[in-house]
């Protein structure tokens, strides 16, 4: 089977390099890999254009943000089965690829799969600065606080199709506000593996403040509101806890 990878940018030469490396360097051959830039001014098409014979498609044009730059290289794709990769992020090896794809090979009926991520520091991808471990689905996962980490998040194609894109109203929050509908709407078949998936260097959107962190939990509480689903009383609290034990780990 085919997987497409997709990485969006925008103005990251420090740190795009790494990311196509990550997914160039994947033992698995069959990889699409689509790479979505804002019209980045700094030199980062520059650093794409060096590995353009190895990467399948590059779409340079202004965008609405982070999400709908996702959505426009999820319609681009063409493989059975799709994963996101930030441009900041890098796969924690070289067989990551291959043990996606393995799964879903094992298991025709499968339609979702996710593993475990850290955060590492900057200017150096191996300083573990917390780790993000997941366990498998269960219909209360998301009430407990738990939400699988989305760059480890591999998906088919086909349930793109059914579920839709991101929720572009949603400005820090909509993979939550995604993998929510996803997970909590639909039967789908997913599956968790116990192994390292991503290495994301630490910072982001949703924690670059004080007010966008505030502003990411409101956004949560919305995302339960507008797929009609009610939000258990203790969910943030559940999710801080969740958070302060990835720090202790």
């Amino acid at each position: 089977m085919k997987i497409s990878i997709i990485t969006v940018v925008y103005n990251n030469h420090k740190t795009i390099e790494t990311a196509i490396q990550s997914v160039l360097g994947q033992r698995y051959a069959n990889v699409e890999y689509i790479i979505i830039d804002g019209q980045s001014t700094d030199g980062t098409l520059d650093l794409i254009h060096r590995y353009g014979h190895s990467i399948s498609k590059v779409i340079s044009e202004p965008d609405l943000g982070i999400y709908d730059a996702m959505n426009k290289g999820i319609q681009q794709c063409t493989g059975e089965v799709i994963g996101i990769l930030n441009s900041d992020d890098v796969y924690a090896d070289d067989h990551v690829l291959s043990a996606v794809m393995h799964a879903f090979g094992e298991d025709q009926e499968l339609d979702l799969l996710y593993g475990d991520l850290v955060y590492v520091k900057n200017n150096d991808l191996n300083q573990v600065v917390r780790k993000w471990t997941s366990k498998s689905y269960y219909p209360r996962f998301f009430e407990d606080g738990h939400v699988p980490p989305h760059p480890s998040l591999f998906i088919k194609k086909a349930v793109y199709d059914q579920v839709g894109l991101f929720n572009l109203e949603m400005r820090l929050a909509a993979d939550y506000e995604f993998m929510l509908r996803l997970f909590k709407l639909h039967p789908y078949k997913s599956k968790y593996l116990n192994r390292l998936f991503v290495k994301m260097r630490l910072g982001g959107a949703t924690n670059a403040s004080i007010k966008n962190i505030i502003n990411g939990n409101l956004e949560i509480l919305r995302a339960w509101k507008i797929n009609h689903l009610k939000a258990p009383f203790l969910l943030m609290p559940k999710r801080i806890a969740k958070r302060l034990i990835q720090f202790a780990k």
